[in-house]
């Protein structure tokens, strides 16, 4: 495990300012198929960039139950156009054994309970199989993730962490899109400055955080999967 994490780091410092494409390239080569890419699947732009240098990459996908329509048509597209295998992962209990066992509407009394039963907990199960996994964090896109390594080290999974767009611009990911064709949620063209959970998502209006319409009014951010 230590040899994991100093070599996440290590990659960290020296690829800091490499290409995307090298990032994940890099992690192809090192780890193979215990490498996987984690996609919400507001855009498909990290699982295009991987399948790029490894056709047939695992996508792995949480379904919590709680999506808008338009997010599983965009699950279902990527797997049916681009080469990469999407797995879906889905929570232990369905939305009615969850209500049942904890009272309807947990995601507006207790959204970090609703988060950590729906998204953390069946990644942690999702990824016990792989070494390292890839995600699309930016650090422009909150405080809360200014400072995120393009390689690091998820400590509490004792996985090698990859975010090869952590360096990208919104202005950046819109130019790659354009230029490859890549799938994008049509929340995006809706108002929608992030997707999650249609219940705890809302529009955000001009000139608000990219992450303003999540969970608003609560003052909470995050989901879990990456605090």
């Amino acid at each position: 495990m230590s040899e994991l994490r100093e070599l996440a780091e290590r990659a960290g410092r020296e690829l800091e300012e490499a290409p995307a494409q090298e990032i994940l390239r890099w992690a192809a080569e090192t780890f193979g198929e215990r490498l996987c890419v984690t996609a919400s699947m507001a855009d498909a732009v990290v699982a295009h960039l991987a399948a790029r240098v490894r056709p047939g990459i695992d996508v792995l996908f949480l379904d919590t139950g709680y999506h808008f329509p338009e997010t599983i048509g965009t699950r279902d597209a990527v797997a049916a156009v681009m080469d990469v295998t999407v797995v879906t992962l889905t929570p232990r209990q369905s939305v009615a054994e969850q209500d049942a066992a904890y009272g309807p509407r947990l995601h507006e009394r207790d959204p970090d309970l609703c988060c950590r039963l729906r998204k953390v907990e069946p990644l942690r199960a999702g990824l016990a199989g792989y070494d390292a996994w890839a995600t699309g964090l930016r650090r422009d896109e909150s405080p809360t993730r200014a400072h995120t390594p393009v390689v690091g080290w998820d400590a509490r999974r004792h996985k090698v962490k990859v975010a090869p767009i952590a360096r990208w611009t919104q202005a950046d990911v819109d130019a790659y899109v354009a230029e490859h064709g890549v799938l994008v949620n049509p929340l995006l063209m809706d108002g929608y400055a992030s997707v999650g959970c249609a219940p705890c998502t809302r529009r955000t209006a001009a000139g608000e955080d990219v992450r303003a319409g999540r969970w608003s009014g609560t003052g909470k951010t995050e989901c879990g999967l990456h605090g």
